[in-house]
């Protein structure tokens, strides 16, 4: 049996939605994209919605509109998918990377806190926080709500009204998701979500931004436009601006998945308690977490190996699931890591033992709404023996060693 990563749930109603565009002949720049718009602001909860080609553009609209540049840093964490970072490096602007919570894969607040009180100094006399270390000004804050589960907003948000910076939330993965009850995406004061073909809704390729600020709202729809002025002339552009508009055919197709969101998401986490059940008894196996007042939005079902030597074992355990059929990847690299970025990015006193920790052994196996029974056995049993393998290897090593 060969079970893929990840499968996007496409049904007649998208198909449906995507003809009528083609039959209207009418493909960019027309009514489904506002109508996509107006419709995810009411889900979330927002006043404005801006649609983008992608979450990575959203974000660098959304960097972009909160006057964020040169010298100037952004607070994030290292354990996320990449674009995150490269958005803040769009600007030239500077990451400062916060260590995560290993319990949450999040970053983590307590070492948030303890870097703007003792390595960061506010200055009244500008309204403006500065990093003493580089001298450089701190502008945001910008949490990722890793695989889902949302950060601890209620800290980021204390912390950010009380050194005057803005919150932009990187909520890619985690459509859906709730702190207490309250959306993910609807504490910063701007948010994007992320529509690639394995998220909770897919548009193919797509992403929104989402504000209560009417002035980012419009200048970040006239950036997607080539700078565009929509109530100026045709061919009239009054800021620097890029090729980040959604199509009338993703819109369509986002507008049917928008309107299955509910049923996508009940199916996803059903498809999580199965492998919870499953994958429980597993020895030297991590299951992702629940916790008390966090609703977690499925995105991908990511295990850790705890072994001796996680990061061996973690690969060899995915050489041997992908030759069984079982597709797996390793979630994620740290990003402080990354060659291009470990030059530029400012990393407060003490490694980040924790993003390496998580990078080291975590992987995501096959999960998607549509994963059947008979996948989601085949793939637990495999797991199961794989790791009973790699266990035994890792003891071996050890008897060996201690001789």
């Amino acid at each position: 049996m060969r079970v893929p990563l990840s499968v996007p749930d496409i049904g007649q109603l998208e198909i449906r939605n995507v003809m009528d565009v083609l039959r209207s002949q009418r493909l960019s720049l027309g009514p489904k994209v506002i109508e996509f718009e107006e419709k995810f602001a009411e889900y979330v909860g927002l006043r404005y919605a801006v649609a983008a080609n992608s979450g990575t553009s959203a974000l660098h609209l959304a960097i972009r509109a909160h006057g964020i540049g040169p010298d100037d840093e952004v607070i994030t964490t290292p354990f996320s998918f990449v674009a995150s970072t490269n958005c803040i490096l769009y600007e030239g602007a500077h990451p400062v990377f916060i260590d995560i919570d290993p319990s949450t894969m999040n970053m983590d607040t307590r070492q948030l806190e303890r870097f703007l009180e003792d390595s960061c100094q506010f200055d009244a006399r500008v309204g403006a926080l500065f990093n003493k270390a580089t001298g450089r000004t701190i502008k945001a804050i910008l949490p990722v709500h890793v695989f889902g589960l949302p950060c601890r907003m209620d800290v980021i948000l204390n912390l950010a009204n009380k050194y005057r910076l803005c919150v932009i939330e990187d909520a890619c993965e985690a459509l859906g998701a709730e702190f207490h009850g309250r959306r993910a995406g609807t504490f910063g004061d701007t948010a994007v979500f992320g529509f690639y073909p394995n998220k909770q809704m897919t548009t193919g390729e797509g992403g929104m931004l989402v504000t209560n600020n009417q002035e980012i709202a419009i200048s970040c729809r006239s950036m997607r436009n080539q700078g565009r002025d929509e109530s100026s002339a045709w061919l009239s552009h009054v800021r620097l601006g890029y090729n980040y508009r959604l199509s009338e055919l993703h819109s369509a197709l986002g507008l049917a998945q928008l309107q299955r969101l509910p049923e996508l998401l009940h199916r996803r986490r059903l498809v999580a308690e199965v492998y919870a059940k499953t994958l429980s008894s597993i020895p030297h196996l991590i299951l992702p977490a629940e916790f008390d007042g966090f609703k977690r939005s499925w995105f991908v079902y990511v295990v850790q190996l705890d072994l001796p030597n996680p990061k061996a074992a973690r690969d060899r355990a995915i050489r041997k699931l992908r030759t069984n059929g079982v597709e797996c990847q390793a979630y994620f690299p740290s990003i402080h890591k990354q060659p291009h970025i470990a030059a530029v990015a400012t990393i407060p006193p003490g490694a980040l033992h924790n993003s390496e920790t998580a990078s080291d052994r975590s992987f995501a196996i096959p999960f998607f709404p549509s994963a059947t029974s008979e996948q989601i056995e085949y793939v637990s049993e495999t797991l199961r023996r794989v790791v009973s393998e790699e266990a035994a290897t890792e003891q071996a090593a050890l008897t060996a060693s201690a001789r």
